[in-house]
């Protein structure tokens, strides 16, 4: 009991100094943070949040207006197809699927700073003239890939008017038209890389039910099979080849 008592009293103790020591202390100066000038009053505070919520959601939109979605599903399904688990590694697959999107994108993109970027740097353009600018190249690169099946999906459910060119369609109506456009095309990709590895399995496990081992996995024999034949074919190149000229052909 006296042992708590000291401490009981050593905590008070500090306590007590520290509020001495408060009051005398200069305040903590106060911190600040606005956008725009003093004429914008109480709306700083709501434009940061704006601002924030914006630079959240512009990574997930940009993917959708690009080849990214198709380039990185494929590269999925290559993986799954070979049942090497982890191999490659996710890191590898995204960053493969980037530079190659970098690479597709790369005539609308130099559209995109030509039109829009350069000449609002320059002062030649406003902030909305040149964002209307720069939509036109994008518009152009979606409208070319989307089915006009699930283009006409969206435009019948806004009930818009039907669009003399690309141009006149709302980025709200083409961007997820494009998207389950992009999704039916790469799953119709996958499809196809996936029968040949299919093939091996179904011969593998027949094998092995034939020689009586049915306790033995097949995918234990079957993967070395499956790692051979797309080292054999080039499979790496063949897939990089069929996602270009997919982009190219349409």
């Amino acid at each position: 009991m006296k042992w708590k008592w000291m401490l009981s009293m050593l905590v008070a103790g500090a306590l007590s100094l520290a509020l001495q020591q408060s009051a005398y202390a200069e305040p903590l100066p106060g911190i600040d943070i606005s956008i725009g000038g003093e004429e914008s009053g109480g709306t700083s505070a709501i434009s940061l949040v704006l601002l924030i919520t914006v630079m959240t959601i512009a990574p997930s939109i940009l993917i959708l207006m690009t080849s990214f979605t198709r380039i990185v599903i494929v590269l999925g399904f290559v993986r799954t197809s070979l049942g090497t688990q982890q191999m490659p590694p996710n890191q590898v697959m995204i960053g493969l699927a980037l530079f190659l999107t970098l690479f597709i994108m790369a005539p609308t993109l130099s559209q995109v700073n030509e039109v829009a970027l350069q000449p609002y740097i320059k002062g030649e353009l406003t902030q909305t003239e040149a964002l209307e600018q720069a939509a036109k190249p994008m518009k152009k690169f979606m409208f070319q890939h989307t089915r006009e099946k699930d283009l006409l999906l969206f435009l019948n459910y806004s009930k818009a008017e039907r669009p003399k060119t690309y141009e006149d369609i709302s980025l709200t109506v083409l961007v997820p038209a494009y998207a389950i456009s992009e999704l039916k095309t790469a799953f119709q990709m996958g499809f196809m890389i996936f029968i040949p590895f299919l093939i091996i399995d179904m011969v593998v496990a027949s094998t092995l039910m034939a020689m009586g081992m049915m306790m033995l996995p097949p995918v234990m024999i079957s993967l070395p099979f499956k790692i051979l034949l797309f080292v054999l074919v080039d499979g790496w190149y063949l897939i990089v080849k069929s996602l270009l000229l997919s982009f190219s052909s349409s």
